[in-house]
């Protein structure tokens, strides 16, 4: 899960002056943080490793971050390492996503960088913008379709 981590901050940690083990030693401190901010705050929620499994087998290659409510599933975190980016699994794993909320008649929600790429997936699979930005993310939502029921009102 750390090396997930690392991947995703290794644009940002390329920027900056530190040494290898500088930028080590800040992942761990933030991967840390990170993890005992999601247990304290959302301590039902439920953090899966995404595995890919081909023929070599089967190696994780990614983690996702799930907190369910009472009228959403919402995506905490949904992170890849660079090298399984672009292959169609974390698209395959918000169908998921969406298939279980859907199913419970719930939305499935996630908060993301205003300017982070992944939003354009997002908006692909059907989340739409809710709300202002909040600082630097914009809360997204995907609803579940509207089921249209019609009733006889006059009689035959």
């Amino acid at each position: 899960m750390r090396r997930v981590y690392a991947s995703i901050r290794e644009a940002e940690l390329a920027l900056t002056p530190w040494t290898v083990s500088d930028r080590e030693r800040f992942v761990r401190m933030q991967f840390d943080a990170q993890q005992a901010h999601y247990l304290h705050h959302y301590p039902h929620s439920r953090c899966q490793v995404i595995e890919l499994v081909d023929d070599a087998g089967a190696r994780g290659v990614g983690r996702l971050w799930l907190d369910c409510r009472a009228s959403a599933l919402h995506v905490l975190d949904i992170s890849l390492l660079s090298e399984a980016r672009g292959l169609g699994i974390g698209s395959h794993c918000l169908e998921q996503l969406k298939r279980e909320a859907h199913e419970k008649s719930l939305a499935l929600t996630i908060f993301v960088e205003l300017h982070n790429p992944a939003r354009r997936l997002y908006e692909r699979l059907g989340f739409e913008a809710e709300g202002e930005p909040q600082g630097l993310y914009q809360h997204m939502v995907c609803r579940p379709p509207v089921t249209i029921t019609t009733e006889e009102v006059c009689p035959p």
